[in-house]
């Protein structure tokens, strides 16, 4: 397939395993960025941004990236940690009194990061027009009694992680977690990624298709459908309007734990500002703050009694089977439409692929191309 975009001399490779995935196992349309020590070396993008007009993909489409959304959150939570502003081995409750309700005094933000606090889901069922009003979710969180005692288990925390990281962030910066986001870091680096997506930024947006044989959902009442539609106020994997992924009110919205909206340079941009700056800014991060981040929390079976060779640090996958990264010094996060984003401060290297084909979680497309950007920068 016909690809646009350049590579750097040295990253053939990357341009090859993405020309790959428009044959096997056949891409929609997709993108691809790399930036190595500051700079970016890979920018590739091709294909159809909307299978309904064939409207083709260009350099500056977004698409929603689902959890990516979460290492968006994770690095402003360690940006606050690493001014001084927030104690992630300190109880939230320190900066949101009501959370210590229902026996939740005792759990950290670093609990909440690394999956274990006990909170995966909610009991209250909040409407869609609830959710993105915010203070109801802040409501139903402040009510819920934690499903285990908290740092004993882990269970992936699904929306909770983002209203709950995100309230924290609220609470000390006064500002909610997509525009802190821009303040701190992303309007002054001018990243194509938002949480809460501008209403002028609408004509840049892919639109998400699901590939045919998807696998099929578990039940409505399961745990895992509980946790990715919030008891039912979103639709999926179900993505036409209303209330589905494709729906502008939902992308409109801060949905922090799987809303972000992004072009693959925006959120490559994310990790390469946190790891090594770009073209010369000063990294967010420093190695003793990615150091702590990277300490594995979580990882093996979950509490429900699933274990997909996850490895969990402080709001990142860390390298694993279920997602290998260059090295160990890799952290990311993937979403639930087969995009992946990760930083890497040891080979100084910020990723972001994103597509709008759903094809099932954990698909082999984004492997494939970390692998070949390992083979680059490792010889």
């Amino acid at each position: 397939m016909e690809h646009n975009g350049w590579v750097d001399e040295g990253f053939g490779a990357v341009a090859e395993a993405f020309a790959a995935g428009f044959a096997d196992p056949g891409e929609l349309g997709a993108a691809v960025t790399v930036y190595a020590g500051g700079r970016k070396v890979v920018e590739l993008w091709g294909g159809v941004a909307d299978a309904r007009t064939g409207r083709p993909w260009e350099q500056d489409t977004i698409v929603p990236v689902f959890s990516c959304a979460k290492g968006i959150v994770s690095v402003c939570a360690h940006l606050l940690a690493q001014q001084g502003r927030l104690d992630l081995d300190a109880p939230v409750a320190r900066y949101w009194p009501e959370f210590a309700a229902a026996g939740k005094e005792a759990i950290t933000t670093r609990m909440v990061l690394g999956h274990r606090a006990g909170l995966p889901v909610l009991d209250r069922t909040l409407s869609f027009e609830e959710v993105p009003a915010w203070t109801p979710v802040v409501r139903a969180i402040e009510e819920q009694r934690p499903l285990w005692e908290p740092g004993t288990a882990y269970e992936y925390h699904a929306h909770v992680f983002g209203f709950l990281v995100g309230e924290v962030i609220r609470r000390i910066t006064g500002l909610t977690p997509g525009a802190y986001f821009r303040q701190a870091f992303g309007d002054a680096l001018g990243l194509r990624a938002w949480i809460g997506l501008p209403a002028e930024e609408s004509a840049h947006l892919a639109r998400l298709s699901e590939a045919e044989g998807r696998p099929p959902m578990p039940p409505a009442e399961s745990l895992i459908m509980r946790m990715v539609t919030m008891n039912g106020a979103f639709a999926f994997p179900g993505l036409e309007e209303p209330h589905g992924w494709n729906d502008p009110a939902l992308l409109g919205a801060e949905v922090p734990g799987a809303g972000a909206v992004a072009s693959a340079t925006g959120l490559a941009g994310v990790y390469a500002a946190a790891v090594t700056g770009i073209d010369g800014t000063a990294p967010l991060l420093t190695r003793d703050t990615l150091t702590g981040a990277l300490r594995e929390l979580s990882s093996g079976t979950t509490w429900s009694g699933m274990d997909a060779g996850q490895r969990w640090g402080s709001g990142f996958l860390l390298d694993c089977a279920f997602r290998p990264l260059p090295g160990a010094r890799g952290f990311g996060n993937d979403g639930a439409g087969g995009q992946y984003a990760f930083g890497d401060d040891e080979f100084g290297l910020g990723f972001a692929y994103v597509t709008n084909r759903m094809i099932g979680y954990g698909d082999p497309r984004a492997t494939r191309l970390v692998a070949a950007v390992r083979a680059c920068v490792t010889g």
